[in-house]
Protein backbone atom coordinates (compact mmCIF):
# COMPACT_ATOMS: atom_id res chain seq x y z
CA UNK A 1 0.00 0.00 0.00
CA UNK A 2 1.45 3.50 -0.66
CA UNK A 3 2.28 5.17 2.55
CA UNK A 4 0.47 8.13 1.81
CA UNK A 5 -2.62 6.81 1.32
CA UNK A 6 -1.87 4.41 4.51
CA UNK A 7 -1.16 7.59 6.54
CA UNK A 8 -4.34 9.48 4.71
CA UNK A 9 -6.47 6.36 6.07
CA UNK A 10 -5.05 6.72 9.59
CA UNK A 11 -5.53 10.39 9.89
CA UNK A 12 -8.84 10.01 8.47
CA UNK A 13 -9.92 7.23 11.58
CA UNK A 14 -8.61 9.29 14.10
CA UNK A 15 -10.63 12.55 12.89
CA UNK A 16 -13.83 11.02 12.21
CA UNK A 17 -13.45 9.26 15.77
CA UNK A 18 -12.82 12.40 17.27
CA UNK A 19 -15.98 14.10 15.52
CA UNK A 20 -18.32 11.13 16.85
CA UNK A 21 -16.81 11.65 20.30
CA UNK A 22 -16.44 15.06 20.44
CA UNK A 23 -20.31 15.04 19.02
CA UNK A 24 -21.24 12.67 21.08
CA UNK A 25 -20.02 13.94 24.57
CA UNK A 26 -21.15 17.52 23.34
CA UNK A 27 -24.66 16.34 22.94
CA UNK A 28 -24.83 14.86 26.37
CA UNK A 29 -23.54 17.68 28.48
CA UNK A 30 -25.75 20.24 26.35
CA UNK A 31 -28.62 18.07 27.59
CA UNK A 32 -27.82 18.49 31.14
CA UNK A 33 -27.03 21.79 30.77
CA UNK A 34 -29.66 23.68 32.11
CA UNK A 35 -33.68 23.12 31.57
CA UNK A 36 -34.08 26.66 30.93
CA UNK A 37 -30.45 27.76 29.54
CA UNK A 38 -30.18 28.29 25.93
CA UNK A 39 -30.00 25.04 23.60
CA UNK A 40 -29.35 23.09 26.40
CA UNK A 41 -31.80 20.84 28.80
CA UNK A 42 -34.63 18.96 27.21
CA UNK A 43 -35.35 21.21 24.49
CA UNK A 44 -31.68 20.82 23.47
CA UNK A 45 -32.90 18.10 20.40
CA UNK A 46 -35.09 21.23 18.97
CA UNK A 47 -32.22 22.94 18.18
CA UNK A 48 -29.98 22.72 14.19
CA UNK A 49 -26.85 22.17 16.48
CA UNK A 50 -27.64 19.33 17.91
CA UNK A 51 -30.01 17.73 15.19
CA UNK A 52 -26.44 18.40 12.21
CA UNK A 53 -24.08 17.33 15.06
CA UNK A 54 -26.14 13.75 15.84
CA UNK A 55 -26.01 13.74 11.67
CA UNK A 56 -21.76 14.22 11.09
CA UNK A 57 -21.63 11.49 13.89
CA UNK A 58 -23.83 8.89 12.31
CA UNK A 59 -22.00 9.99 8.83
CA UNK A 60 -18.94 9.12 10.36
CA UNK A 61 -19.75 6.31 12.27
CA UNK A 62 -20.95 4.80 9.05
CA UNK A 63 -17.72 6.34 7.26
CA UNK A 64 -15.54 3.91 9.59
CA UNK A 65 -17.51 0.67 9.26
CA UNK A 66 -16.91 1.44 4.93
CA UNK A 67 -13.52 1.73 5.90
CA UNK A 68 -13.00 -1.23 8.08
CA UNK A 69 -14.66 -2.82 5.29
CA UNK A 70 -12.59 -1.60 2.54
CA UNK A 71 -15.49 -0.41 0.41
CA UNK A 72 -15.71 1.58 -2.03
CA UNK A 73 -17.66 5.28 -2.26
CA UNK A 74 -20.45 5.58 -4.19
CA UNK A 75 -22.06 9.13 -5.40
CA UNK A 76 -25.00 8.51 -3.04
CA UNK A 77 -22.55 8.12 -0.14
CA UNK A 78 -20.21 11.21 -1.50
CA UNK A 79 -23.20 13.44 -1.35
CA UNK A 80 -24.63 12.47 1.73
CA UNK A 81 -21.49 13.53 3.50
CA UNK A 82 -20.83 16.16 1.63
CA UNK A 83 -24.11 17.66 2.87
CA UNK A 84 -23.56 16.52 6.40
CA UNK A 85 -19.82 18.50 6.23
CA UNK A 86 -21.57 21.65 4.89
CA UNK A 87 -24.34 21.43 7.53
CA UNK A 88 -22.09 21.43 10.29
CA UNK A 89 -19.89 24.18 8.80
CA UNK A 90 -23.06 26.11 9.26
CA UNK A 91 -23.50 25.01 12.71
CA UNK A 92 -20.19 26.58 13.76
CA UNK A 93 -20.19 29.59 11.00
CA UNK A 94 -23.59 30.37 12.58
CA UNK A 95 -22.32 30.22 15.92
CA UNK A 96 -19.41 31.67 16.09
CA UNK A 97 -19.82 35.03 14.20
CA UNK A 98 -23.74 35.35 14.82
CA UNK A 99 -24.99 33.89 17.74
CA UNK A 100 -22.02 34.00 20.48
CA UNK A 101 -21.84 37.87 19.97
CA UNK A 102 -25.21 38.34 21.01
CA UNK A 103 -24.36 35.32 24.33
CA UNK A 104 -21.42 36.89 25.54
CA UNK A 105 -18.40 34.91 27.71
CA UNK A 106 -21.17 32.30 28.77
CA UNK A 107 -21.54 30.88 25.18
CA UNK A 108 -18.15 29.55 25.44
CA UNK A 109 -18.88 26.79 27.38
CA UNK A 110 -17.54 22.85 26.92
CA UNK A 111 -21.05 21.22 25.32
CA UNK A 112 -20.62 24.86 23.07
CA UNK A 113 -16.59 24.75 22.21
CA UNK A 114 -17.36 20.81 21.31
CA UNK A 115 -20.34 21.06 19.10
CA UNK A 116 -19.69 24.54 17.21
CA UNK A 117 -16.07 24.63 17.25
CA UNK A 118 -13.87 21.24 17.60
CA UNK A 119 -17.01 19.20 15.34
CA UNK A 120 -17.15 21.49 13.10
CA UNK A 121 -13.14 21.57 12.15
CA UNK A 122 -12.66 17.97 12.54
CA UNK A 123 -15.77 16.93 10.25
CA UNK A 124 -14.29 19.83 7.50
CA UNK A 125 -11.12 17.74 7.89
CA UNK A 126 -12.22 14.73 7.32
CA UNK A 127 -14.08 15.50 4.06
CA UNK A 128 -10.78 16.89 2.75
CA UNK A 129 -8.30 14.55 3.65
CA UNK A 130 -10.19 11.43 2.77
CA UNK A 131 -9.57 10.39 -0.74
CA UNK A 132 -13.19 9.87 -3.11
CA UNK A 133 -12.51 9.11 -6.69
CA UNK A 134 -15.87 10.35 -6.89
CA UNK A 135 -17.06 13.54 -8.66
CA UNK A 136 -20.52 15.09 -9.08
CA UNK A 137 -21.67 17.94 -10.97
CA UNK A 138 -21.68 21.33 -8.80
CA UNK A 139 -24.99 21.87 -9.35
CA UNK A 140 -25.49 18.74 -6.64
CA UNK A 141 -24.26 21.93 -4.54
CA UNK A 142 -27.90 22.70 -4.14
CA UNK A 143 -28.47 19.61 -1.88
CA UNK A 144 -26.75 21.96 1.06
CA UNK A 145 -29.58 23.96 1.52
CA UNK A 146 -31.77 21.04 2.35
CA UNK A 147 -31.31 20.20 5.67
CA UNK A 148 -31.35 24.29 7.08
CA UNK A 149 -34.36 24.87 4.91
CA UNK A 150 -35.99 21.61 6.38
CA UNK A 151 -35.20 22.90 9.76
CA UNK A 152 -36.42 26.52 8.91
CA UNK A 153 -39.70 24.98 8.27
CA UNK A 154 -39.48 22.84 10.84
CA UNK A 155 -38.88 25.74 13.59
CA UNK A 156 -41.53 27.92 11.36
CA UNK A 157 -44.46 25.02 12.48
CA UNK A 158 -42.80 25.58 16.05
CA UNK A 159 -43.55 29.07 16.19
CA UNK A 160 -46.89 28.88 15.06
CA UNK A 161 -47.93 25.97 17.13
CA UNK A 162 -46.23 27.70 20.68
CA UNK A 163 -43.50 24.92 20.85
CA UNK A 164 -40.98 26.06 23.89
CA UNK A 165 -37.72 25.80 22.64
CA UNK A 166 -35.77 27.25 25.61
CA UNK A 167 -37.39 29.48 28.41
CA UNK A 168 -40.86 31.03 27.04
CA UNK A 169 -39.44 31.21 23.55
CA UNK A 170 -41.14 29.48 21.00
CA UNK A 171 -38.03 29.96 18.09
CA UNK A 172 -34.94 28.55 18.09
CA UNK A 173 -32.51 31.43 17.13
CA UNK A 174 -32.80 35.35 16.69
CA UNK A 175 -33.14 34.85 13.27
CA UNK A 176 -35.40 32.93 12.81
CA UNK A 177 -38.20 34.79 15.41
CA UNK A 178 -40.91 35.68 12.91
CA UNK A 179 -42.39 37.84 15.74
CA UNK A 180 -39.58 40.41 15.98
CA UNK A 181 -40.33 44.16 15.30
CA UNK A 182 -38.39 42.96 11.50
CA UNK A 183 -40.79 40.55 11.16
CA UNK A 184 -40.05 38.57 8.19
CA UNK A 185 -39.01 41.24 5.61
CA UNK A 186 -38.49 44.70 7.95
CA UNK A 187 -35.35 46.05 9.34
CA UNK A 188 -34.76 47.26 12.69
CA UNK A 189 -31.57 48.76 14.57
CA UNK A 190 -31.45 45.90 17.57
CA UNK A 191 -32.13 42.43 16.86
CA UNK A 192 -32.46 40.75 14.75
CA UNK A 193 -31.42 43.78 12.48
CA UNK A 194 -33.53 42.17 9.34
CA UNK A 195 -36.43 39.96 8.70
CA UNK A 196 -36.20 36.19 8.66
CA UNK A 197 -35.97 35.96 5.05
CA UNK A 198 -33.69 37.76 4.66
CA UNK A 199 -31.64 35.82 7.10
CA UNK A 200 -32.60 32.45 5.28
CA UNK A 201 -31.25 34.05 1.60
CA UNK A 202 -28.00 35.31 3.34
CA UNK A 203 -27.64 31.92 5.17
CA UNK A 204 -28.52 30.30 1.75
CA UNK A 205 -26.24 31.95 -0.35
CA UNK A 206 -23.76 31.16 2.20
CA UNK A 207 -24.42 27.61 2.20
CA UNK A 208 -23.97 27.24 -1.52
CA UNK A 209 -20.74 29.45 -1.64
CA UNK A 210 -19.13 26.44 1.24
CA UNK A 211 -20.42 23.85 -0.83
CA UNK A 212 -19.28 25.12 -3.78
CA UNK A 213 -15.75 26.53 -2.72
CA UNK A 214 -15.52 22.60 -0.69
CA UNK A 215 -16.45 20.70 -4.08
CA UNK A 216 -13.52 22.63 -6.01
CA UNK A 217 -10.98 22.05 -2.95
CA UNK A 218 -12.28 18.66 -2.61
CA UNK A 219 -11.75 17.92 -6.69
CA UNK A 220 -8.16 19.65 -6.80
CA UNK A 221 -6.87 17.89 -3.95
CA UNK A 222 -7.93 14.32 -4.90
CA UNK A 223 -6.67 15.01 -8.40
CA UNK A 224 -3.17 16.03 -6.91
CA UNK A 225 -3.78 12.41 -5.29
CA UNK A 226 -3.86 10.59 -8.17
CA UNK A 227 -1.11 12.55 -9.97
CA UNK A 228 1.16 11.41 -7.10
CA UNK A 229 0.22 8.13 -7.10
CA UNK A 230 0.86 7.62 -10.79
CA UNK A 231 4.12 9.14 -10.18
CA UNK A 232 4.95 6.74 -7.60
CA UNK A 233 3.89 3.81 -9.39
Amino acid sequence: MNTGIHNGKKISYLLKIIVFISAAFGVFLSSYAGRNSFMGGAGVFMFFTIQSNIAIALICAVGLYLQTRERNENKVWYIIRFVGTVAITLTGFVFVVVLSPTLGAGAWNIQNVLTHVVVPIAAVAVFFVESSDVRIKKINVLYVTVPPLLYAVYAGIGYVQGWKFYEDKNYPYFFLNWGSPAGAFGFTDELPFMGCVWWMLILTVFLIGVGLCYLVMADKINDKRQVGDREKN
